[in-house]
């Protein structure tokens, strides 16, 4: 009887990666200068450890775009083969210290917690990398269309998945698309001399509370209503016609930030454009 290959959050390379990397975001945000993840980061994922060499792997099936599903399941094909090569001793005791690091530092309840961008695509590669081919077909189809899915941007039919295997698959569920985090952190330094406390405030809300959707929600509608009152009371002050109309507009299309069930990033980013509007009306004012 064949059993499926069970998927382990905790043990899965490319969402261990990526939360490493989140971690290092709150770390900076925090001015933690005693902050671990960027050690661990550089220990475990380089080059010279198979499970780099792993997470390039990941990387290929996560990043790459072809519009042939030939192609696509050519290129599965072929990273298997080089996972294949790994040495599965060597990953496993790495694996094994990594957790044991991430648990010495941090609260795993907290680390873990939460959502992962591509987290179904990661969890097929992850199933597919540890299962048996021969073992369970049907699963293993169905983790292939997945990532074959991902690869080429598009939805296989119906009719086609049923022919492989005799089941239908569920369209991908639309997760909430995460903010690249350091690349927004990049982007706001470039732009802006420094991000203010309310924009700092901003980013560490939205990386805290990734996972509590509600939480994220509640914080940008109080905030909203707060750089709303902002720059209404800083309305009067503002000589410039044109200014004034132009901030006038800003302050009526605040409420949009508001509409919604869950936030989604250019909400974040535009809270953190308003921000940015009221610093560079203060820095006016105070001239």
């Amino acid at each position: 009887m064949s059993s499926n290959t069970k998927h382990s959050k905790i043990r899965n390379t490319g969402i261990l990666f990526e939360l490493l990397t989140r971690q290092i975001t709150v770390d900076v945000l925090n001015n933690n200068k005693n902050a671990e993840a960027a050690k661990i980061l550089k220990s475990f994922f380089n080059k010279n450890t198979q499970l780099g060499k792993e997470y390039e792997l990941y990387k290929v099936l996560t990043t790459e775009n072809y519009k042939s599903e030939t192609k696509a399941q050519h290129l599965i094909d072929a990273v298997i083969k080089t996972h294949q090569k790994l040495n599965s001793t060597f990953l496993k005791r790495e694996k094994y210290n990594l957790i044991k690091e991430i648990k010495k530092n941090y609260n795993v309840n907290d680390f873990f917690m939460a959502r992962i961008p591509n987290y179904k695509v990661n969890a097929s590669i992850f199933k597919l990398f540890n299962s048996n081919q021969t073992q369970n077909p049907a699963e293993n189809t169905k983790n292939l269309f997945t990532i074959v899915e991902h690869i080429t941007r598009k939805t296989i039919s119906d009719a086609k998945k049923q022919k492989t295997i005799n089941e239908s698959y569920r369209k991908q569920e639309k997760d909430l698309r995460l903010l690249a985090y350091t690349i927004l952190v990049e982007k706001f330094n470039k732009k802006y001399s420094s991000l203010s406390k309310s924009q700092k405030k901003l980013l560490k809300e939205y990386i805290n509370n990734i996972s509590n959707t509600n939480s994220l929600k509640e914080f940008i509608e109080s905030e909203t209503v707060k750089v709303t009152k902002k720059l209404q009371s800083m309305l009067p002050s503002v000589d410039d016609k044109v200014t004034k109309i132009k901030l006038n507009e800003a302050v009526n299309q605040a409420d949009t930030l508001m509409k919604g069930r869950v936030v989604e990033d250019k909400q974040v980013v535009t809270l953190m454009r308003y921000y940015q509007l009221v610093k560079e009306l203060e820095n006016v004012k105070s001239k």
